[in-house]
């Protein structure tokens, strides 16, 4: 898989892609969002979770997403 440049993505192409990853293995990052103060660097800000969401998370991430 080739690996797109920084400055190639889009942020909020980033962050629905991102949405809609964490929705098929069921977890939800109620804060994700674009940062609109970082448009230069464009950063998308995850923001808080509960500790059983990010333990889901790095679930999810070791079974590569399968469950």
């Amino acid at each position: 898989m080739a690996t797109k440049e920084v400055w190639d993505v889009d942020p909020y192409a980033a962050v629905e892609s991102l949405r809609a990853a964490l929705t098929e293995v069921g977890i939800v990052f109620p804060s994700l969002r674009v940062d609109a103060a970082s448009s230069d660097l464009k950063l998308v800000e995850l923001g808080r979770i509960r500790a059983d969401v990010a333990d889901r998370l790095a679930i999810a991430l070791r079974r590569g997403g399968l469950e």
